[in-house]
């Protein structure tokens, strides 16, 4: 900065034209080339994204969107200490000792920003299929994100405090004697935190899963796992905020990691058809066998059961090899509609409830 100022001073005198000082222009052009350096490094990046988009590697394209960001804006500060090194020379005072520390504080946020970014920018391609063939489970991935960001912070933050002048020491101890009350005061919040991190590690479910709980009125499709909430969205589309503890103390299912869904029907035909029924039961078992979609590996039952009051009554007892909601209830109307076929088949009908009056004639009842 002293060559350039002395090759200014040189080239237009000590004054500007309308009575400016020298650090006025100085200030100027700073401020100018900041932007221009800003504009060219933006570019710059642009250009390497676009070469790093076509290897489909995690980290390139990670680390090039991560450092967009803190570049730019270590161009700007650099050119705001430059500035504010003119002016503080120009004024007389010396504010070299704020500056400095000013840039070393610059310095942990930008390197703080750029890791914050970077886990961010990795923790969306290990789970997005474009940039890895099989992509991570991403609970654990936003759950390693998360900690990850939060050690970056708790970091920068100490680093910082040092560099003011602070003890972290002394923080520490403060920390050890405070530490019990403030546990007091948050429990409920260490209870949320650490039923998040019991949910991370044990992963009862993930996002996309499809959970209920039997004890509370708890149903739906789970969209975030956060360090203090789940949120899940009920299947009439409300959003559903539950406390981490709370799955701490209550048994939850989920059914996104059945295997196969169950079809349980009880039919019943008349009782004027019951020398019918061993044919019906052979048929409808051979029906089963023979479906593509019924799997045939696990339990498969079809058998006369019961006598019921208005009927007699088989069961159908089998596992379709879908798991899907939709798709499940396709295939079981088919089966219960050739069940209906076949009972037809064999001249018999399904039964209804029906009610049998015997009247007492007139003579009958003289005869009493």
């Amino acid at each position: 900065m002293a060559a350039i100022e002395n090759w200014l001073i040189n080239l237009i005198g000590e004054k500007l034209i309308g009575g400016y000082y020298l650090w006025v222009l100085e200030i100027f052009l700073i401020v100018v080339f900041s932007f221009i350096a800003g504009y060219l490094i933006n570019k710059l990046i642009n250009i390497l994204e676009k070469h790093a988009s076509k290897s489909k590697t995690v980290w390139d394209d990670a680390i090039i969107e991560a450092s967009r960001r803190p570049a730019v804006w270590a161009i700007w500060i650099i050119g705001i200490n430059l500035a504010a090194s003119v002016a503080s020379k120009a004024a007389g005072s010396e504010l070299q000792d704020l500056i400095s520390l000013v840039n070393r504080a610059s310095i942990i946020f930008l390197c703080a920003l750029f890791l914050i970014n970077l886990i961010k920018r990795v923790e969306r391609n290990l789970t997005d299929i474009e940039y890895t063939s099989e992509p991570c489970d991403e609970t654990t991935v936003k759950a390693v994100g998360k900690l990850l960001r939060f050690s970056v912070i708790i970091t920068a933050v100490l680093i910082a405090m040092q560099l003011f002048g602070y003890s972290i020491s002394g923080l520490l101890a403060f920390g050890g004697i405070g530490g019990l009350a403030i546990g007091f005061a948050a429990k409920d919040l260490l209870a949320n935190f650490f039923g998040g991190l019991m949910l991370y590690f044990d992963q009862p479910f993930k996002v996309g899963d499809w959970v209920r709980s039997p004890d509370q009125e708890i149903e739906g499709t789970v969209e975030d796992i956060g360090w203090r909430l789940t949120r899940i969205r009920t299947f009439d589309q409300r959003p559903l905020y539950i406390p981490n503890s709370v799955f701490n103390s209550i048994s939850l299912e989920n059914p996104s990691r059945m295997l196969n869904r169950r079809i349980y029907e009880t039919i019943g035909v008349r009782y004027d058809d019951l020398s019918k029924m061993e044919a019906i039961v052979s048929d409808v078992h051979k029906m089963l066998v023979e479906h593509d979609e019924i799997d045939k590996n696990k339990t498969l039952i079809v058998n006369f059961d019961s006598f019921a009051p208005s009927s007699a009554d088989f069961f159908i007892y089998t596992f379709t090899k879908t798991t899907k909601w939709v798709k499940f209830h396709e295939i079981k109307q088919d089966v219960l509609l050739k069940v209906s076929s076949i009972i037809a088949s064999h001249s018999a009908e399904i039964a209804f409830p029906t009610s049998t009056l015997h009247m007492v004639s007139d003579s009958q009842k003289y005869d009493q």
